[in-house]
């Protein structure tokens, strides 16, 4: 164990030297992690050749020796040709390679990637320690605000906590239609992988079980290649590089787990026409809830991250939440505090529900209410929703307790809704609080107060100057 955590370490100290090398001369931290991912497929291809005697899975001609004999122009003429080479191929490999191009232009920083990669064995190293390295990157990515890349990353104490709750079965079918790099995806497999010493359930597990989509070829990449150093998806990967609502769900699971994006649809998205959505929007996130409603079989059970808008909105907002009502029992929402996700002041929620039985009490646990978090100094961390997921009561559901009290203890956090009080409300808003604030603060970055500041002072000198216009008219006695 020692040695794995001491290898994690240093490899990862290793990687990010590099990178901060690289950043000098403006090759950016996304672009260094997929250059590093391409190489390291190829890296780990040529090991399975020599270690244990496999055949290759990369066409002659474009393998790793064909890479590390060269230097200068040469290294780059031939990356460049593999990478395209590559990305045309099937399964696995096409996948990895999904639109990949070549990011670092310089031969000497191609040369330093490839010879850092070079000089480690990863193949043998343990699928932990390969995974938590790779993973450790991607959340510094995710950080790292000039990439943009905190979009497609979800905390790690949110997604465990979320799956404890859901509870998938090994044998389960799980599925993210917006699954970023794999989070979800990953701690579902985490969680499912000791239930059963079933080598058929494992082998299904591995290869089948698991369903993710992104419609970014980046993230598809990053995504694949995170799965398969954990293990997973070693000749397929299970993810695909698609937008999730342009049609109709292919087949339908057993669980769902994700974190769908909150803005607009990206430019140049194809317009949606979906027969099968229960009403027509715009909005991308009542678009995907709609989505992920339809893609769960009967029985089957979601846990969404979900933004505010979505509880309270009237229209679609309110068409949907009946749905979702009648059709399905919508049994627990989390209400999440601000300053747990990468994006400044996102307020969001996580539903969960079940399909094929109407609700009858709404469970609210209200985790926002004078609780601050941030990125810096108070980071989310498991032990922070451990009571969410006690009062959730993930082995029955069925047998909770309430905390709040309207006598004893009016601030207790955990609350049910039955659902003529759900209906009663105005639009079936779901946005409900209970809990008086006791002088919450909202917290902001000082780009962000800098702006306020500059708003207000921009209303106020209109506002003076509007002023002496007016008195400027009045003749003074």
């Amino acid at each position: 164990m020692t040695n794995n955590t001491s290898t994690e370490q240093s490899l990862t100290k290793k990687v990010w030297t590099l990178a901060t090398t690289l950043a000098g001369v403006g090759i950016g931290f996304t672009d260094y992690i997929t250059q590093l991912t391409y190489l390291l497929f190829l890296k780990m291809d040529a090991e399975n050749v020599e270690m244990f005697g496999e055949n290759s899975a990369i066409p002659d001609g474009y393998q790793w020796h064909d890479l590390t004999s060269l230097d200068g122009l040469d290294l780059i003429s031939q990356y460049e040709e593999t990478l395209k080479i590559l990305s045309a191929q099937g399964n696995l490999i096409g996948t990895i390679y999904t639109k990949a191009q070549n990011k670092i232009d310089k031969p000497v920083y191609l040369k330093k990637v490839i010879t850092m990669i070079d000089e480690e064995q990863w193949l043998v190293m343990d699928g932990d320690v390969k995974g938590a390295i790779y993973e450790s990157i991607l959340e510094r990515n995710g950080q790292d605000k000039k990439s943009g890349a905190g979009q497609y990353f979800t905390p790690r104490p949110l997604i465990t906590a979320m799956v404890d709750c859901v509870n998938p079965q090994i044998g389960e079918t799980v599925c993210d239609p917006a699954c970023g790099t794999g989070g979800f995806l990953l701690s579902a497999y985490d969680y499912m992988k000791n239930q059963s010493a079933s080598k058929e359930k494992r082998d299904f597990l591995r290869n089948k079980a698991l369903r993710g989509m992104d419609i970014t070829p980046l993230v598809v990449t990053l995504a694949s290649m995170n799965l398969y150093l954990h293990g997973v998806g070693t000749d397929r990967s299970p993810i695909t590089c698609e937008d999730s609502l342009e049609r109709e769900p292919k087949s339908l699971v057993d669980v769902i787990l994700a974190n769908p994006p909150f803005g607009q649809r990206p430019a140049g998205s194809v317009d949606l026409n979906r027969q099968d959505f229960y009403v027509e929007t715009k909005n991308n996130q009542l678009n995907f809830l709609q989505h992920m409603m339809l893609m769960l079989k009967n029985g089957g059970r979601a846990a969404v991250v979900l933004p505010d808008n979505v509880l309270f909105e009237g229209g679609a907002g309110e068409t949907i939440r009946k749905r979702l009502l009648s059709d399905f029992n919508l049994h627990t929402i989390l209400r999440l505090p601000t300053g747990i996700f990468y994006a400044q002041g996102v307020k969001a929620n996580v539903l969960f529900f079940t399909k094929g039985q109407p609700t009858k009490d709404v469970w609210f646990y209200d985790y926002r209410t004078d609780v601050k978090h941030t990125l810096a100094t108070n980071k989310l961390e498991r032990r922070h929703l451990d009571d969410f997921v006690k009062c959730y009561n993930p082995a029955d559901i069925n047998n909770r307790t309430e905390t709040y009290d309207v006598d004893s203890n009016p601030s207790g956090r955990w609350r049910k809704y039955s659902i003529n009080e759900i209906v009663a409300r105005d639009k079936t808003s779901l946005d409900i609080t209970w809990i008086k604030q006791g002088g919450e603060e909202e917290e902001h970055t000082l780009e962000e107060l800098m702006a306020t500041i500059k708003e207000q002072s921009q209303s106020i000198s209109k506002a003076v100057s509007e002023l002496e216009n007016l008195l400027g008219d009045i003749d003074e006695d």
